[in-house]
């Protein structure tokens, strides 16, 4: 039996932004997987070792530690048992102790309970001081 949605977001989840293994990370794909991030351009990243360097360069420029306790996701499933939607407010904690939110909504699409496609909405975070 493949993992549940659940499992399959959360190791993701673990790998990208709580440990942020890039090796991990890549590994829940498949081998011709794909990660889109449609608002940033030419943020298309196909196979697993693209999908581990581009990750890890993203995740060296993150602005700081997700905050779990005040994070918050909430999963929706669809008609589709391979497809599933992550709807996620992202908390970051600067060493400066400033904090930050980052909005994203990401479409997971499986094959053999590995992600085949990942297509992520988000936004770059905007610290508290550059507000709009």
């Amino acid at each position: 039996m493949p993992p549940s949605h659940r499992k399959i977001f959360e190791s993701y989840v673990y790998a990208g932004a709580i440990t942020r293994n890039p090796d991990a990370f890549a590994a829940l794909f498949t081998e011709d997987g794909v990660f889109e991030a449609p608002l940033v351009p030419g943020a298309r990243l196909t196979g697993r070792t693209e999908i581990r360097d581009g990750i890890a360069a993203f995740q060296s420029g993150m602005p700081g530690a997700v905050n779990v306790a005040e994070s918050a996701y909430v999963l929706h499933e669809t008609q589709d048992p391979d497809v599933f939607i992550a709807e996620i407010d992202t908390v970051l904690d600067a060493p400066d102790g400033r904090r930050t939110t980052m909005s994203l909504v990401q479409i997971f699409r499986l094959r053999n309970g590995q992600i085949r496609h990942l297509r992520d909405y988000f936004h770059e975070p905007i610290p508290p001081d550059r507000t709009p």
